[in-house]
């Protein structure tokens, strides 16, 4: 096998070539092609071919948003860190994960949950459209579910990717049911870089 010797800023374009030809007669349909192309791109695991879920207009919807300066919390430091932070500024946007702050884990030991779920409690409080990206904890799904049953708390969409073992699949399969827009991978891959590339991928479509 020959090394293709690729210009820096070709790498990422060449890489997109290679997976649609790797792709071959599977087709995936325009609305939702750049998240689930990135995703790819960024795990380099087709079966998100397979299982990325997405509701009616969620990508319209999330553009539309994200043009109006929405806000992205995340479930992990590490997917706050991957958002592209140039295509937010452009476009009035924050990211914002409270998994260290102090109030969150006083929280958590005081009521003998999660940081992720104390975490889902103190984003109820904020006043801007919200996107929550979970990559990490199911436990942030179901306390969303949670707020969203009792209209305590209700994102404009959820992005539903924790990666695991234990209510991973369960978590994702109540937000579906929920009602809210989502974007969701089913089953138990995910990650909070694939949270991250759905946020790059929406933040990217939005800037056009």
């Amino acid at each position: 096998m020959e090394l293709e010797y690729i210009l820096p800023d070709k790498i990422e374009k060449r890489s997109f070539e290679l997976i649609e030809n790797e792709l071959g007669e599977r087709k995936i349909p325009d609305e939702i092609k750049p998240v689930v192309m990135r995703v790819i791109h960024t795990t380099a695991d087709f079966d998100y071919y397979e299982n990325m879920r997405f509701s009616a207009n969620v990508v319209f919807h999330a553009i539309e948003i994200l043009k109006k300066g929405a806000i992205i919390v995340t479930d992990t430091n590490m997917a706050k860190s991957g958002i592209n932070k140039k295509a937010l500024a452009e476009l009035g946007c924050e990211v914002i994960c409270f998994m260290a702050d102090e109030d969150v884990a006083e929280r958590a030991k005081l009521c003998g949950i999660t940081r992720a779920t104390a975490s889902v409690d103190k984003a109820s409080e904020l006043k801007k459209p919200v996107i929550y990206a979970v990559g990490n904890a199911p436990t942030a799904l179901l306390r969303l579910c949670e707020h969203i049953k009792n209209k305590t708390f209700i994102p404009e969409i959820v992005i539903g990717v924790p990666v695991g073992f234990v209510n991973v699949i369960q978590s994702k399969e109540l937000i579906m049911k929920s009602g809210v827009p989502y974007i969701v991978a089913k089953g138990r891959k995910g990650g909070s870089n694939v949270a991250a590339s759905i946020c790059n991928a929406l933040l990217y479509m939005a800037k056009k």
